[in-house]
């Protein structure tokens, strides 16, 4: 199952994304950024498919600096890949399957367990 998540390039702490002032977000080449850190690529046109071990990133290639960037992630530990590449580059990540930010220290208490249990918990409501 795959879920996505957002990064940002922005000079304010984001709490809630409905506060973001878009007067902070900055203009990044993420596309550039994310094919330099990992290795084993997979290109299609402007599609990038990133393969790890026990994970997947995909992401589309812009033409132009932008403020956040959408990936469809595949598997737990590329979230902490994600992480760790967002510490490095003072990035921040919204999870879109919990609507929250992720708290970089601590990934694992909003990241794709959360996800998990929140899709469980939709898939139950509706029984």
């Amino acid at each position: 199952m795959s879920w996505e998540i957002v990064l940002f390039n922005s000079k304010q702490t984001i709490k809630v994304v409905e506060e973001i002032d878009e007067e902070f977000l900055e203009p990044t080449d993420f596309s550039t950024t994310l094919e330099n850190h990992f290795i084993n690529i997979e290109k299609d046109d402007n599609h990038r498919r990133v393969k790890g071990d026990n994970f997947e990133i995909e992401f589309f290639v812009d033409t132009e600096n932008v403020s956040n960037k959408i990936l469809n992630m595949y598997g737990e530990q590329g979230l902490f890949e994600i992480v760790l590449l967002a510490k490095l580059n003072g990035w921040q990540i919204f999870d879109t399957g919990v609507g929250q930010m992720i708290d970089l220290d601590k990934p694992e208490q909003n990241g794709y367990t959360t996800f998990n249990e929140h899709v469980n918990q939709i898939l139950n409501d509706k029984k």
